[in-house]
């Protein structure tokens, strides 16, 4: 006899998935690029970051801007994503998030935090993460661990989500794990795809010595 499948028709429960997209950044440690707008291969990050999120199927999208906001909302008109400007980016990434997050519908099941200079991550890693934030055996937050190494993005469920907006805790820092692991599953992967990012210009050319692909960084005089 065949497996009773749930909604959905697969083994889970279908999830109403939403994603905070950061590109409020101000690029400081790459002299002021505003990473979202590197361009690879022709394309800038962050319409791939959106065409991603698509094809992971994810059913609400906001991005958060802040630094260089007008350029970067330029190359992203053509989207039906939510923006948000955050006139207060240079404070830090927590007040992005939680305008991110103050942004998008209730009614979600699970929210993915993104950066835009994580030029590798496409759909299937996406969906990879979404599978794993399904199957956790426990916690609210998943985070991809590779080789010990903390990754991006991470993956929030509603309560989580709740409780930044009600308590402020900041859930997206980098001592996540170890300051709060009764909230997380540590999703272990050797996909190092998550801990690919762009956070110097030596990032982007070693990347792009090792891929053999195209980055193009912004004018930070003109954009």
């Amino acid at each position: 006899m065949g497996c009773p499948l749930k909604q959905g028709g697969g083994l889970y429960a279908r999830v109403a998935v939403g994603a905070v997209l950061l590109a409020a950044g101000e690029g400081s440690r790459m002299g002021g690029v505003a990473k979202p707008l590197i361009r690879l291969q022709g394309v800038p990050l962050i319409r791939r970051q959106l065409v991603a999120l698509s094809g992971a199927g994810v059913d609400e999208v906001v991005v958060v801007t802040g630094h260089r906001h007008e350029a970067v909302e330029a190359v992203i008109q053509d989207f039906p994503v939510t923006l948000v400007h955050n006139p207060d980016y240079a404070q830090g990434q927590q007040g992005s998030v939680r305008r991110g997050l103050e942004a998008l519908s209730p009614r979600l099941d699970a929210v993915l935090v993104l950066l835009a200079d994580q030029p590798l991550i496409g759909a299937g890693d996406l969906t990879e993460l979404i599978s794993a934030f399904k199957k956790r055996p426990s916690g609210h937050v998943v985070v991809p661990m590779v080789d010990g190494q903390r990754g991006n993005p991470i993956m929030l469920d509603a309560e989580a989500r709740d409780e930044i907006l009600a308590s402020g805790r900041n859930l997206g820092c980098r001592n996540l794990v170890d300051r709060n692991p009764e909230l997380v599953h540590a999703f272990e992967t050797a996909n190092r795809r998550f801990v690919t990012d762009l956070d110097t210009r030596e990032d982007v050319e070693a990347l792009a010595a090792r891929t053999g692909w195209r980055f193009d960084l912004p004018d930070t005089a003109t954009v």
